[in-house]
């Protein structure tokens, strides 16, 4: 896809510092994000943005739409999961958060097979479970850093493990991990893919990643090894979005490396498109339910929208 091929609006956040992190595609036909700042955001495909703040503030990490047709995410400081139901408005996020027990830092989130939610916990070194009536309870699991999660193509939980491995969780709790073939490779962002296939970000080695079930892996070279890939979403044109969030200049320019939008194919073609505000962190990316991509600028403070053609 050549780069003239697309267009990139952004959207400015009312809050400064925000530090928009996760977005999905909420079950309103809105976009919902996260803000580390303690927020959720919602912004409307034509652009209309609002922020919410959360009681008690924190650390504000993922968020997915659950099997109830609820807002869940995670809220890494206070230690909790939080709802937000289909029925809440602009005057009432109608939040409950229930708490992980424990030494606990949930990160991840994502809805499994079985009609639960499952996080990633980071501090505890576990995998959760929450019900959609907020009954909580994790798999103690081999020494491991967790980060992001999905469900993957066989029914079972996927999730980066900063060790250089990718992980596979069964719903009864039996887990397996794939060591990634380079080292330091930084595992991040991670979605099931259009192929049968799950695909991750390495951040740390520059490339895009593909296992599939039995858990052989390829690795995708991008162009920089700097360009530090994050966030990684399946398109509407079957392909694979992810986000580079680094920033390199040379002799005070804007980003060279970095600070752009990729495209993956399933052979492992790659696109770049550069982010118009430079240094804004490009973070997390999903499919809307216009046709185009979204991503969060984590440093700009901003909401962006890729149209393709």
């Amino acid at each position: 896809m050549p780069a003239a091929a697309h267009t990139i609006t952004e959207f400015v956040l009312a809050t400064a510092a925000s530090r928009p992190s996760a977005i999905t595609r909420g079950p309103d036909g809105a976009l919902w994000f996260t803000e580390a700042a303690g927020r959720i955001g919602r912004i409307t495909t034509d652009g209309e943005l609002t922020e919410f703040p959360i009681k008690g503030g924190g650390v504000v990490n993922a968020i997915t739409t659950g099997p109830d047709g609820a807002l869940w995410f995670t809220n890494f400081t206070s230690k909790k999961i939080g709802r937000i139901p289909a029925t809440a408005t602009a005057e009432n996020l109608l939040v409950v958060e229930f708490a992980v027990p424990g030494p606990a830092g949930p990160l991840g989130i994502t809805s499994g097979k079985d009609g639960a939610l499952w996080f990633t916990d980071g501090a505890g070194g576990k995998i959760g479970r929450i019900t959609t009536t907020g009954e909580v309870t994790e798999f103690a699991v081999i020494p491991m850093k967790a980060r992001a999660i999905t469900a993957g193509p066989d029914g079972a939980l996927w999730f980066t493990d900063a060790r250089d491995k990718i992980g596979r969780m069964t719903t009864e709790g039996t887990v397996t991990e794939f060591t990634i073939p380079t080292e330091n490779s930084g595992p991040e962002g991670i979605t099931r893919g259009p192929d049968g296939a799950v695909w991750f970000t390495e951040s740390l080695s520059g490339k895009i990643g593909r296992i599939t079930t039995d858990g052989k892996i390829t690795e995708f070279a991008l162009p920089d090894p700097n360009a530090q890939p994050f966030g990684i979403t399946t398109g509407p044109d079957g392909a694979l979005w992810f986000t580079e969030a680094s920033c390199v200049r040379k002799r005070g320019s804007r980003c060279v490396i970095g600070n752009k939008i990729g495209r993956i194919t399933t052979t492992g073609l790659v696109s770049e498109f550069a982010v118009p505000s430079d240094g804004s962190g490009p973070h997390s990316i999903t499919a809307g339910p216009d046709g185009a991509l979204w991503f969060t600028e984590y440093y700009g403070s901003r909401v962006g929208r890729l149209v393709l053609p």
